[in-house]
């Protein structure tokens, strides 16, 4: 059961001194060196949460780096009175407590357009750091960024994650207050399997399908999908996410692979629940048009009912090129264009629902 955590009271501020103005996330090269040599979903000890750390920056890096030449790893330099709230509980499943990172913009007179962006890594891997090159550029921008880490596959699969998020979206509402956000201005957003999962929330926004309340999950004002999924049950997605039958990813996730639990297949993509109360879409994706399968007849509904969306191509480059800089820029500069469209301002989505 998810439970709701109670506000610890917030310790006095520190002044952000010099020695960590500049956080490196180069420094999670470490961690993440470290977890290729390890085994990936070796049972864990008894009370231990299990992970998976085969998604990290610096893996990706090290992928990529020989064919893209260009690529930096990126910085987080805080500036300005932006900050960095680390590891804020939001809420909890049975002993597991669960935390978010919030990147606060500059103060202002105004209250925040904020973001939660969701990790990937395969549903099974990944950590919510790997956004922390992003939302640096957008909290710069004058937005206010949540990170939430929420439970994976080898801990707990489908749906379990995506009530964590929901649950995390219903504590920055109820929490918008304190951190200078509009509560009627919460986006949310992903990267690749992180994707998937947003748009699926997004689409299902003022359902009970995942509210951590049972009644009606949280709505969000705008969907941002970096090379997620958005319909499983295409040939393409088949075709890839499919591939290794139950043994592949998604079916780890999903508990079966299509063959054995298709129902649920369909359940899971966020094409199936299309509506007037979708809220307005910015597709970002690379050169694999496997990892946005579904988006065209998607994007071609949303276009009939109305409601605005945008797609951003960034030609030659892999899964995973936000990453790295300068692409991190390039994407966070495409989101902050597409937020600030006055349709897409204008819009309240999941309102149809709530009627």
């Amino acid at each position: 059961m998810l439970t709701k955590r109670p506000q610890r009271p917030s310790p006095a501020r520190h002044r952000m001194g010099k020695a960590w103005t500049t956080l490196a996330l180069a420094a999670l090269t470490v961690s993440g060196c470290a977890a290729k040599h390890g085994a990936a979903g070796a049972a864990p000890a008894p009370g231990l949460i299990p992970t998976d750390r085969s998604y990290t920056i610096a893996s990706r890096w090290e992928q990529n780096r020989p064919a893209h030449p260009d690529y930096r790893l990126p910085e987080v330099a805080l500036s300005n009175g932006r900050r960095l709230l680390f590891e804020r509980a939001y809420a909890t499943a049975g002993p597991r407590e669960l935390h978010y990172d919030v990147f606060l913009p500059a103060p202002a007179p105004h209250a925040a357009q904020a973001i939660l962006l969701v990790h990937g890594g395969a549903w099974r891997s990944g950590q919510k750091s790997n956004f922390y090159a992003i939302a640096d550029h957008l909290s710069q921008a004058g937005y206010a960024v949540i990170l939430p880490e929420f439970r994976l596959a080898p801990e707990a699969p489908y749906p379990a994650g995506l009530f964590d998020i929901n649950a995390a979206l219903a504590r920055v509402r109820g929490d918008a207050r304190q951190y200078g956000i509009d509560p009627a201005r919460i986006a949310i957003g992903g990267e690749s399997s992180g994707g998937q999962m947003a748009a699926l929330l997004a689409y299902t926004c003022g359902q009970a399908l995942y509210a951590p309340d049972g009644v009606r999950a949280p709505a969000v004002s705008a969907l941002v999908d970096i090379d997620g999924v958005i319909d499983f049950t295409t040939p393409l997605a088949l075709e890839n996410e499919n591939r290794a039958g139950d043994a592949s990813s998604a079916a780890r996730w999903l508990g079966g692979s299509w063959e054995h639990v298709p129902a649920r297949w369909r359940e899971a993509s966020a094409a199936t629940h299309v509506s007037r109360a979708s809220p307005p879409t910015l597709v970002l994706r690379g050169d694999a048009p496997r990892f946005t399968a579904g988006w065209e007849v998607v994007r071609g509904k949303l276009s009939q009912l109305g409601i605005a969306s945008e797609t951003v191509d960034f030609p030659g480059q892999p899964h995973t090129f936000w990453l790295f800089e300068p692409y991190a820029a390039q994407v966070s500069a495409a989101i902050d264009a597409f937020l600030r469209r006055p349709d897409v301002a204008a819009a309240r989505p999941c309102a149809a629902r709530e009627r």
